[in-house]
């Protein structure tokens, strides 16, 4: 094998490009947050603990060439007696920056790796918005986005590896 492969081995090439695939996030931010505590202060009264409903969704744009908008959006609802303690709809959203990545390996990232990446984040702030609210902070247990999208993907019938060299 020769010296010159133009960089297929994921090394610098001779003018000095580097061919390395590479993912990481650019920035991170609340996109949107929303807490409602429609039956304060009477809510506050029950001794009874709520019975907590969380939902998530993941969506990802692209906004720039190499730049895509991860979206963690985490809809909580608590109930205490049949009538609403609080309902916190969250949007927690990052930048990742993508630079010499296969186009089928972008999609795996974004809705794999990329949440959990942004998790700990929206955690913290829903817990916050929480405890602000005037109940006990909602710490959420970790979650496995990666095994998720695996598993999404293949009810989907969708492939979930690729193969990234050749021989």
């Amino acid at each position: 094998m020769d010296d010159q492969d133009n960089g297929a081995s994921g090394q610098p090439i001779a003018n000095g490009t580097d061919t390395a695939p590479a993912a990481g996030m650019i920035s991170q931010y609340v996109k949107d947050l929303s807490f409602e505590n429609p039956n304060a202060p009477a809510i506050f009264q029950s001794q009874t603990p709520p019975a907590i409903d969380v939902q998530f969704n993941i969506g990802a744009t692209q906004v720039a060439d190499e730049v895509h908008e991860v979206v963690l959006k985490i809809d909580v609802r608590a109930d205490v007696d049949g009538q609403t303690a609080f309902i916190v709809d969250l949007s927690f959203a990052g930048l990742f920056g993508f630079r010499n990545v296969p186009v089928d390996q972008i999609q795996p990232f974004m809705l794999g790796e990329a949440p959990r990446l942004l998790f700990p984040f929206a955690r913290r702030v829903l817990a916050d918005a929480v405890r602000d609210g005037g109940f006990p902070p909602l710490l959420l247990e970790p979650i496995d986005f990666g095994q998720l999208y695996l598993q999404q993907a293949a009810q989907q019938g969708q492939p979930t590896t690729t193969e990234v060299g050749h021989a």
